[in-house]
């Protein structure tokens, strides 16, 4: 999950800051509206994308073949009848 991954790189960078001044309850508001910053991006999984961009490979596959289906279908409606 790279939102995760990244938030969790940026929330240990300020914690590591945080740690040696008494400011707890500042990283705990940071790491609030760093959570709800991300949350608003719409942000997907990298799941999410490889699972999608599998499913538009297939779903192209399936145009091609359809397509080729229809052109073969065009082609003899329009040859003359002998």
């Amino acid at each position: 999950m790279q939102q995760n991954r990244l938030f969790e790189e940026l929330s240990g960078k300020i914690g590591a800051l945080l740690a040696q001044s008494p400011a707890k309850d500042v990283e705990k508001n940071v790491r609030a509206l760093l959570a709800s910053f991300f949350a608003r991006l719409d942000l997907v999984t990298r799941e999410e994308f490889d699972v999608q961009a599998r499913l538009l490979a297939r779903s192209r596959e399936q145009l091609g073949a359809l397509e080729a289906q229809v052109a073969e279908l065009e082609a003899r409606v329009a040859k003359p009848k002998s």
